[in-house]
């Protein structure tokens, strides 16, 4: 796909993000997007980053290793929206600027431990299975209190809100369902100190929906870059 291509993908679905904004009562730019740009090479990162995106992410570290290597010269904000290992936690604390998916309070403090000093905090999601299926990561809702209270004295590893990968919908109602006990979620385990104001849900299928029950990031892959390369 062309950069031009490219280009116009985005622009089409920051107006998708805007109309919903505008259709759910929300500020304009209340919704961030976070293009996935998993398997898709370089090229296509250039392309995006050209037509103005600048957050970027990625699901397995050693590919988004050798991107960050050969994307240096772009100011890249960079996204780890995949599931994390725990002997690969040192260059997610290392290399990135945000982790969606975090749901071991290990992994946590190996982050924690690992961030340089001369970096800001790891900016971090707890991933929650908010459809209950067997087979995708994220913790189940009543173990998020813990969690939370496990993090709360790292220095290095900020938690900023939920994140939640739904089972397929196929209407908005279904696709609704998922996002809005995140939300939920969300309402009853902020406080004061801890807001957890940012609600990462819905991608290319589900934006929507998501953007209706209060996302604050959408993770969009396919609408921006096309089918990934096999």
């Amino acid at each position: 796909m062309n950069a031009q291509t490219i280009g116009a993908r985005l622009t089409e679905v920051l107006g998708r993000i805007r109309a919903a904004e505008r259709g759910n009562g929300r500020p304009d730019g209340s919704v961030a997007l976070v293009a996935v740009s998993k398997r898709h090479g370089t090229e296509a990162i250039r392309a995006a980053y050209a037509a103005g995106q600048r957050a970027f992410g990625e699901n397995y570290v050693q590919e988004a290793m050798a991107k960050q290597a050969e994307l240096a010269d772009l100011a890249i904000e960079w996204h780890f929206i995949g599931r994390i290992q725990g002997n690969k936690t040192r260059q997610i604390a290392e290399h990135f600027s945000w982790v969606h998916s975090l749901c071991d309070p290990h992994h946590a403090r190996r982050l924690d431990a690992q961030r340089p000093a001369g970096l800001l905090p790891l900016q971090a999601c707890i991933q929650v299975n908010t459809s209950g299926e067997s087979s995708k990561e994220g913790l189940a809702p009543e173990a998020v209190a813990d969690l939370l209270a496990a993090c709360a004295p790292l220095e290095r590893v900020q938690i900023c809100g939920l994140m939640t990968l739904p089972a397929p919908a196929q209407d908005e109602p279904g696709q609704r369902r998922p996002l809005r006990a995140l939300r939920e979620l969300r309402d009853r385990l902020a406080t004061p100190d801890r807001p957890l104001a940012v609600l990462s849900m819905g991608m290319s299928d589900d934006l929507d929906a998501a953007v209706a029950e209060g996302a604050t990031v959408v993770r969009i892959g396919t609408a921006v870059f096309g089918p990934r390369p096999v």
